[in-house]
């Protein structure tokens, strides 16, 4: 892998460091948490036996998820400490590599028919450099499925010392700026869902506008299609 930017170093080492407790929630995560819905969601809309990594694979498990449903999975991090956990936990089923989201070095050119993505972008300097990035690695009408943090979601308080002009490693763009952006730059939209804290009324915000329905989410998922 090419050597990182400063802020991906930065963010290199807080996952390195943030690794052991990520692991000890995520198996949650997937089964019953926030992420429950996604690999459903990626059943829905992509092929089974399909090529698809898991960028920002974390400890893996949503890897291992992915390879239950029946797909050929890669999974990529740029944490060295989330890869070694990967492997140990998962062995080799599922090659793990390291890897930053704006420079996937190890992959192919139209590699992919599809990407997994979920709370990743956010922890990148400049979003668009990674979304360009997914789309290189990509087939034509290759499929990414993207999860953006919403407003509600607690990681957010990662940005909030920027209005002391000291420098974060999370930033700012919310699930509409990336529809934005996506749409804006070729992608097109396919499907989508919301993810919401339990204390949101599920029947009653089904009333709403796309835009309020992101901007109570905790999550905002976004499948895509490479154009």
């Amino acid at each position: 892998m090419k050597k990182l930017s400063e802020w991906n170093e930065l963010s290199r080492r807080q996952w390195d460091k943030s690794a052991k407790s990520w692991d000890e929630h995520s198996v949650s995560r997937w089964d019953k948490g926030s992420r429950k819905d996604i690999i459903p969601f990626i059943e829905k809309h992509v092929s089974k036996n399909s090529r698809i990594a898991d960028i920002g694979c974390g400890s893996g498990y949503g890897s291992y998820k992915l390879l239950r449903a029946g797909y050929n999975v890669i999974g990529t991090d740029i944490s060295d400490e989330m890869i070694r956990i990967a492997k140990e936990k998962i062995g080799t089923e599922i090659p793990f590599v390291h890897a930053d989201i704006s420079n996937l070095d190890s992959i192919e050119d139209g590699q992919l028919d599809a990407a997994m993505v979920i709370n990743v972008i956010e922890w990148t300097e400049i979003p668009f450099v990674a979304l360009e990035e997914l789309k290189r690695v990509l087939k034509s009408e290759g499929q990414l499925c993207i999860g953006i943090l919403g407003p509600t979601a607690g990681p957010r308080n990662h940005q909030f010392d920027r209005v002391y002009g000291e420098k974060v490693l999370m930033n700012t763009m919310m699930p509409w700026e990336f529809s934005k952006m996506a749409l804006q730059s070729g992608w097109s939209l396919v499907d989508e869902f919301g993810v919401y804290k339990k204390e949101v009324n599920k029947k009653e915000i089904e009333t709403y506008s796309t835009l309020l329905k992101q901007a109570m989410s905790f999550m905002w998922v976004f499948m895509l299609k490479k154009n």
